[in-house]
């Protein structure tokens, strides 16, 4: 029995609910957004991606503001202004070169952020150019040029921990690391 303590224990389970269902609707948001950016149109007649994302919306029970802010910030439109593409560079633990790839209407804040997971993972964020010359662009994605092994699986981990944190942001649409190692079963 909680008794006295009831009102804690359902102020503790809704906050965890609530935060499961924030990040459902920042992922499905961000689809919402690319697809109206990638597709230009803001209606789901003309636009089979939006219409797969809306209805992942739906699916997540999203509210219509929610649905409605998106498509807006896809195209360009209200508060925010129009998103555009920015690659951020740098390496972390072993010398692993990496690529930030991030849609934001807002390239300082998103800048910030992303070095503030930097240095928190261990990892240095490097100007334009910096890593680079390790990837080529195909496409939408990045190929790597020069691999850099990494042996040690403690820094395996620490690279993968901070792959991990920058897909996490909410303006990283995907994340490119040159060290290559080989996964244990």
């Amino acid at each position: 029995m909680s008794g006295h303590n009831k009102w804690s224990t359902i102020k503790n389970k809704k906050g965890a609910a609530d935060m499961r269902k924030g990040k459902i609707f920042s992922d499905v948001s961000k689809q919402i957004r690319l697809a109206v950016k990638e597709g230009k149109s803001g209606d789901p007649k003309f636009n089979s991606s939006l219409r797969l994302a809306l209805e992942k919306a739906h699916e997540a029970n999203m509210p219509k503001e929610n649905v409605q802010r998106a498509i807006d910030r896809g195209l360009g439109k209200g508060k925010s202004g129009a998103l555009q593409e920015v690659v951020y560079e740098g390496y972390g633990p072993g010398g692993a070169g990496l690529l930030v790839v991030a849609h934001t209407d807002n390239h300082q804040r998103t800048a910030g952020e992303i070095r503030f997971i930097f240095s928190r993972c261990n990892a240095a964020m490097g100007g334009p150019g910096s890593a680079m010359y390790l990837f080529t662009r195909e496409g939408d994605d990045f190929k790597v040029n020069i691999p850099t092994e990494i042996s040690d699986p403690n820094i395996q981990g620490q690279i993968q921990s901070l792959i991990d944190a920058l897909r996490e942001n909410s303006d990283v649409e995907d994340v490119y690391c040159a060290g290559v190692w080989e996964e244990k079963e």
